[in-house]
């Protein structure tokens, strides 16, 4: 999915593209971060949309210079057919943090596959945070979901993924299904990090050791764009972690991650958490402030 920023106007386009299906959609969300050169300040300049997604207005809850944004995907869940498609663009130095406001819900696909689709451009010594909350995956679902980063000179980017295997809090597993992850961060059309992956439900891949070992939830954080000190490998490995959650840490020579694995969704987002406290002062020179959405 190409995306260009280029000539938008700062408005909101009707959902013309209308559901792909009688009972699904394509929805689309661009986003434009500018930094103008008279100030500081980092500012929401350009938005279009098209079906379901909608951002409201910006934050600037720790000074001008970050700006903060939730995601909104009114419908609540993404269900088979679904396609979804979110861009931002960040301006020569432009930091930007992107949220949710609740959990991702994909749900049984009846036969249809749903998908995701992320890209991010972050340009020259500019920052991003990709920081939504859990996505569950629920029996039956049939979930695609990419995301695809690119860095200018000087350009880094922290997020994270925490997937949940089924509804733990209604017994439910992940017994039927598929869900594929596919991660990719670029600089000047060379990789600093790929990953993809593919689960079958009821597969061995996530019953035995070399997989998930029997855990229901699965979590990466992934700081990228330049060296990591061994001071922020030490720090995050010092993080407290709650009882039954794997935490490891893995240095890469532009990339940091930060595994986490559990049973429950609650203790593997306080361990990602608490990593991303400790790493963000360090890694983009500022401490660590939640998301407002968050705390409600």
């Amino acid at each position: 999915m190409g995306v260009g920023l280029q000539g938008w106007e700062e408005r909101e386009t009707a959902d013309s593209a209308g559901p792909a299906w009688p009972d699904s959609w394509r929805a689309q969300l661009r986003l434009g971060f500018d930094r103008p050169d008279s100030g500081h300040a980092t500012r929401l300049r350009r938005r279009e949309h098209r079906g379901p997604l909608r951002v409201q207005r910006a934050f600037h809850p720790e000074g001008p210079e970050v700006c903060h944004v939730i995601v909104l995907h009114p419908p609540g869940g993404i269900a088979g057919g679904d396609e979804l498609a979110i861009a931002a663009e960040l301006a020569p130095g432009a930091t930007a943090q992107l949220t949710t406001p609740g959990a991702g819900k994909w749900y049984k696909a009846g036969g249809r596959a749903a998908s995701q689709s992320l890209e991010f451009q972050v340009g020259p010594d500019g920052w991003m945070e990709w920081l939504p909350q859990e996505n569950v995956v629920f029996d039956g679902a049939q979930a695609r979901m990419e995301t695809r980063v690119e860095l200018a000179a000087g350009a880094r980017y922290v997020g994270w993924d925490i997937v949940c295997l089924g509804r733990l809090a209604s017994g439910e597993r992940f017994a039927q299904g598929r869900l594929e992850l596919r991660t990719g961060i670029w600089r000047g059309g060379r990789p600093l990090w790929i990953e993809q992956g593919r689960f079958e439900a009821g597969g061995t891949f996530t019953e035995t050791a070399p997989g998930l070992g029997g855990h229901t939830v699965f979590a990466t954080l992934v700081l990228a764009g330049a060296p990591i000190p061994r001071d922020l490998i030490t720090a995050c490995r010092a993080v407290a972690v709650p009882a039954n959650v794997r935490l490891a840490v893995t240095a890469l020579p532009e990339v940091l991650l930060i595994r986490a694995l559990g049973h429950a969704t609650e203790p593997v987002r306080r361990a990602l958490d608490s990593c991303w406290r400790a790493a963000r002062p360090e890694f983009l020179g500022r401490a660590a402030v939640p998301p407002r959405i968050w705390n409600t």
